[in-house]
């Protein structure tokens, strides 16, 4: 199954500890455009990350996971950060991260919950990981 298919299946799929935040800034009312300019300049940037977790670390990757996301939800610039779960694969899992700019993905990338994260693949957590850097067009 391509990626972009099982991604967008694998958005269907919510669980309780990893339920979408609101935007501290934004209303969720309010258009993308009103939102953002639209220059290109000045769209969000989306990362996608598709990671397979070995099963006998599962309990170890969740602990951080929602860390991570929760830490990532606080910090400036965030936009979104879900975390999902493959329904045909329960050690599968996708991230959906959205930032205002380069910046904020730069300080991110700084902070201890992403650096857990980084920590977890470097020791052998993962069967694979894979990131994919987007630019936001429509978006709610």
């Amino acid at each position: 199954m391509k990626f972009a298919t099982l991604l967008i299946a694998a958005a269907a799929v919510t669980t309780s500890a990893f339920t979408p935040h609101q935007p501290r800034s934004h209303s969720t009312s309010r258009s993308f455009s009103s939102r953002f300019s639209l220059s290109s300049s000045t769209m969000p940037i989306c990362i996608v990350v598709e990671a397979e977790i070995k099963e006998d670390r599962m309990d170890e990757f969740l602990d951080m996971i929602e860390k991570n996301a929760i830490g990532s939800r606080a910090e400036p610039g965030c936009i979104r950060f879900d975390v999902l779960q493959a329904e045909d694969a329960p050690n599968k899992f996708f991230f959906y991260e959205v930032y205002e700019n380069t910046e904020a993905i730069a300080h991110h990338k700084e902070q201890p919950h992403y650096l857990a994260w980084g920590a977890f693949k470097d020791s052998g957590g993962t069967v694979s990981s894979v990131s994919k850097k987007a630019s936001g067009k429509f978006m709610t």
